[in-house]
């Protein structure tokens, strides 16, 4: 005779449906995020995007993964009735699951630095989620999977799961918006797209979707100093770890899982000040008001353009924009915090002014 075991359970079946329900349709809701041009000189023959992805409904390029990992999270019976969700975040990830977590009815706990910037705690707190902060950041892995066991919750893990989440064949991911929207421009096909390490999710997206789709767009990935990606990806040696990086949402203290290296094609460790400055600069000279792992992006995707004009090459380069500034009024945005922090941003700054008029990079910096 057969042996059956039944665990079908109707009503938590259907407050799953009623779950995958709202967060589609936030989605449905939501218009597909702009591609700004930067205003490159236009006889260089190289055109320079922007991704705005910082007018998703919390404010930046994390939105999209939080509603991956809900969906992935709800489609493998993780995520039920009364789940409480934790999260290990440098911030703007753990601001758009708060928000997933309030539209669906669950409780949601952020483990983040205590270094995370105040805006962002703020921001998890106005959609119902609770910081738990630690004072040494590559404790918050530990620490959430311990609170996930204490209160019977689910660990979202971004880290772990950020690069299987999203469909990277495309179902309106980051890199099938980037191409669509690229459609009638002049250089279509772009030549790089520069983005940042963080969870890997968003360059493994963009890398495996360019192969799949059989273009020839090389990913470079920026990642600024104090993070483990750069030296990791050099020494081809995952275990690689580091103190950890001031620059939010992109630099970790360890390769994480999510990060696949070999869709990527080039990688350029940026330092703090640089960010800061290309940061501040990109407001400036576009009116777009970016955070700064976006300066992150700036400064690589800048490095690349010169390259390009160096070598008489035309073509187009597209990075993103993950935030906006208001997010970092008391930290990258404030000259005293950077007085504090001992950064000097003139040099950089110097040749960001200079940089629409030589389409060069001074050596040394």
């Amino acid at each position: 005779m057969s042996r059956i075991v039944d665990r079908f359970d109707p009503g938590g079946r259907a407050w799953i449906a009623e779950a995958m329900r709202q967060v589609e349709a936030d989605a449905n809701r939501s218009a597909d995020t702009h591609l700004h041009v930067f205003p490159l000189p236009p006889e260089w023959g190289i055109d320079l995007y922007l991704k705005d992805e910082s007018v998703h409904p919390t404010g930046s390029l994390k939105h999209r993964l939080a509603r991956s990992l809900f969906l992935y999270g709800l489609a493998n019976g993780w995520i039920r009735e009364g789940t409480t969700i934790i999260e290990a975040s440098s911030g703007s990830t753990a601001v758009s699951e708060a928000y997933f977590a309030r539209l669906v009815g669950l409780p949601f706990v952020a483990v983040m630095p205590a270094s995370t910037s105040p805006e962002k705690i703020e921001l998890i707190e106005f959609y119902g989620g609770r910081c738990h902060l630690v004072d040494v950041p590559g404790t918050i892995y530990d620490e959430s999977r311990r609170l996930a066991a204490e209160c019977g919750g689910h660990f979202m893990d971004q880290f772990t799961y950020a690069e299987r989440a999203t469909d990277w064949r495309g179902n309106n991911n980051i890199a099938e918006s980037i191409f669509e929207q690229l459609r009638l421009e002049r250089f279509p096909e772009p030549s790089w797209v520069v983005v940042g390490a963080g969870t890997g999710g968003t360059s493994a997206t963009i890398g495996r979707y360019a192969r799949y789709r059989r273009f020839q767009t090389r990913v470079a990935v920026v990642d600024p100093e104090g993070s483990a990606f750069f030296d990791g990806y050099k020494n081809d040696d995952p275990g690689t770890t580091a103190p950890g990086s001031r620059i939010e949402g992109i630099g970790r203290p360890r390769v994480e899982p999510s990060f696949v290296a070999a869709v990527i094609d080039r990688m350029v460790q940026v330092p703090d000040a640089a960010s800061i400055a290309a940061m501040r600069w990109t407001s400036e000279v576009s009116g777009r008001h970016v955070g700064g792992s976006t300066g992150t992006n700036m400064w690589g995707a800048l490095e690349i353009v010169a390259e390009m004009r160096a070598r008489g090459e035309r073509g187009s380069v597209v990075t993103l924009i993950c935030d906006g500034a208001e997010r970092y009024a008391r930290t990258f945005d404030s000259d005293a915090w950077l007085a504090e922090q001992k950064i000097d941003i003139a040099p950089y700054m110097t040749a960001l002014r200079g940089f629409l008029t030589t389409g060069a990079f001074p050596e040394g910096l």
